[in-house]
């Protein structure tokens, strides 16, 4: 959340002449409503599903560059269908730039708590390792333009060609 994902992927799939797609704005489209009503009306892991459903059709196309939600990496089938279809970048940000460019927003079903800032340190305390150990690649996108990071990342697909 708030790591710049959308706009850095939309980039990277035009330089990389790709198609952009977002596994929870296919959610949405397929479910018609948004991704907050899902969690609100039918939880977390009813999510989940859906989520790793979307992720198993996403992995058999070619040419696309992908964003997921930060909760994919959570169910080990998810990363290995992510792995074999192409390179994994963590999009990292420190959590107070996460506070702050989420602290607008009421879209973000992890975040609707009293206290979001402690809620955004908690996640991102508990999954930090986890996305260290899947990704291939990492940009701290904390004082990054999404032009700079979306250009690290090019530089790192083109060393591992």
């Amino acid at each position: 959340m708030g790591v710049g994902k959308t706009e850095v992927g939309k980039l990277l799939a035009e330089k990389l002449h790709m198609t952009y797609l977002d596994t929870d704005e296919v959610i949405e489209k397929e479910q018609g409503r948004l991704i907050s009503d899902i969690f609100a009306k039918d939880g977390e892991g009813a999510f989940r599903e859906m989520e790793s459903k979307v992720l198993k059709n996403l992995a058999k196309v070619k040419d696309h560059v992908v964003s997921t939600g930060g909760g994919i990496v959570l169910r080990p089938d998810n990363v290995k269908m992510m792995k074999k279809a192409g390179n994994l970048v963590l999009l990292w940000t420190d959590p107070e730039v996460v506070c702050e460019r989420t602290k607008k927003t009421s879209n973000r079903p992890l975040l609707n708590v009293e206290d979001p800032k402690s809620r955004i340190k908690e996640i991102l305390a508990f999954r930090e390792p986890i996305y260290r150990g899947v990704a291939d690649f990492t940009v701290d996108t904390s004082r990054l333009s999404p032009e700079e990071a979306c250009n690290k990342i090019l530089e790192y697909i083109k060393k591992a060609e």
